[in-house]
């Protein structure tokens, strides 16, 4: 037992403090907005996974009152979490949506985002993708290559369409985040070297069927230090006018999303410093900004519910019923996220270094290694906090476990947007060929 990391991890009373839509009632237990959590794990079981409306319409809310003063406008990264409600409240409170496929753009369509509010990026774009984005008129598809533009053109004649491209730089910026979600280094796959682009950019202006509208770019996930954006977007304003005195027109950039949350109880960066780096950045450039914010919007506002099974080896590890196939951060990424009993009385208790772990069977399906939480019992319930975003979006069905529902809490209001998969749905759509089954076998 690690004391020294146990004493450096926040207490349950400071977790909670920091998340304004959590409250722990002395007979309730953990409340989300007005909900106790307790009524939904007793409804529909265990694990489960937990979405405020009301904490993601007031972040949006909160989001676009500080870019209103930039003009800049949200455009939601639906891969952070692509539940139709979520998109709905996204749809309701006047954001765009940001795709990177086919099946994301049907989504955002299906929860009511106008096509004119959609831009659809991604490194890897088919050419089935391409049509159904011109067929729907979206606001832009954001260019990651050359081969990448003439697949485009090649599109658009045959549907007699006109592309509205946007081309996607890689700034060669480091984000100072995980190596697996930094996406603006020149090493990552994504966006066009700053040094090609002005040469693309006057191709695409030549090109019939396209039509250049500005710059993207997007450096990575989870940025909490400022420095790194304005480094990025240095570049892009000097890009642009680059472009503009070469006589080209440049009214758009894109300037990406990635702003950081506080997974434990320190502050995430601040919507209104994010905003004041974008009015410094391109002040004096009269440009259109758009932002896609994902993990910002929905990250502190969903939960995943699970119960413990049982401990083990000198109650040094504590098996859940959630595991990495439900939500896989911390095995992919080694992601911290807190974890809060949902009793009251458990949540008071006095803590030890414990590691929790789920029941899939791979070493690496460890959800905290040393962490301090109070003692854990078979049956108690447990919450892992900040899981709205690359959470159930992520899940899989490993080990035949089943997808988890999802609830979707509003105010004092919840309702299931998402029932517990059934076991035999994990084989429908298989078959067995007849030959296997053949005596002569």
């Amino acid at each position: 037992m690690d004391a020294h990391a146990a004493a450096a991890d926040p207490s349950v009373a400071d977790l909670i403090a920091a998340r304004p839509h959590l409250a722990m009632h002395p007979f309730d237990g953990l409340v989300l907005e007005d909900v106790p959590l307790n009524a939904i794990a007793d409804a529909l079981g265990t694990p489960v996974w937990v979405y405020g409306a009301g904490t993601i319409r007031a972040r949006l809310a909160a989001l676009t009152a500080a870019l209103a003063g930039v003009g800049a406008q949200v455009h939601y990264a639906v891969k952070a979490n692509d539940h139709l409600a979520v998109l709905r409240l996204m749809a309701q409170g006047g954001a765009g949506a940001d795709v990177v496929s086919a099946g994301e753009l049907a989504r955002a369509r299906r929860a009511g985002i106008p096509p004119d509010c959609i831009v659809f990026s991604g490194v890897g774009k088919t050419v089935a993708e391409i049509a159904a984005a011109l067929s729907e008129g979206i606001a832009q598809i954001n260019i990651e290559s050359a081969a990448e533009l003439d697949m485009v053109a090649a599109v658009a004649a045959r549907l007699d369409r006109v592309a509205k491209v946007a081309l996607r730089i890689n700034p060669d910026v480091d984000a100072g985040t995980h190596a697996k979600i930094t996406t603006g280094r020149a090493e990552n796959k994504f966006g066009i070297a700053c040094a090609e682009a002005a040469a693309l950019y006057a191709r695409a202006a030549a090109l019939p069927g396209v039509a250049p509208v500005g710059i993207a770019l997007h450096i990575g996930s989870q940025i909490l230090s400022l420095a790194p954006y304005r480094a990025a977007y240095a570049r892009a304003a000097e890009l642009v006018r680059t472009l503009r005195a070469a006589g080209h027109s440049v009214r758009r950039v894109d300037c990406g999303g990635g702003i950081g949350i506080g997974y434990r109880d320190e502050p995430g960066a601040a919507p209104d410093a994010f905003a004041g780096t974008l009015r410094q950045a391109f002040a004096g450039l009269e440009v259109e900004l758009m932002v896609e914010p994902g993990r910002w919007l929905v990250g502190p506002a969903g939960l995943l519910l699970a119960s413990v099974v049982l401990s083990k080896g000198g109650e040094r590890f504590v098996v859940l019923d959630a595991a990495m196939n439900d939500l896989v951060r911390p095995a992919m990424y080694d992601a911290w996220h807190a974890i809060v009993p949902l009793a009251a009385a458990r949540a008071a208790g006095a803590v030890a270094a414990v590691d929790v772990v789920g029941p899939v069977c791979e070493s690496g399906d460890t959800f905290a290694r040393a962490r301090a939480l109070p003692r854990l019992a078979a049956g108690d319930r447990v919450a892992i906090l900040d899981a709205g975003a690359y959470g159930a979006v992520m899940s899989s069905t490993y080990n035949a476990r089943p997808l988890a529902p999802i609830a979707l809490v509003d105010g004092g209001n919840w309702a299931v947007v998402r029932a517990r998969q059934d076991v035999h749905d994990l084989w429908r759509g298989e078959s067995v060929p007849e030959f296997l089954d053949r005596p002569d076998r």
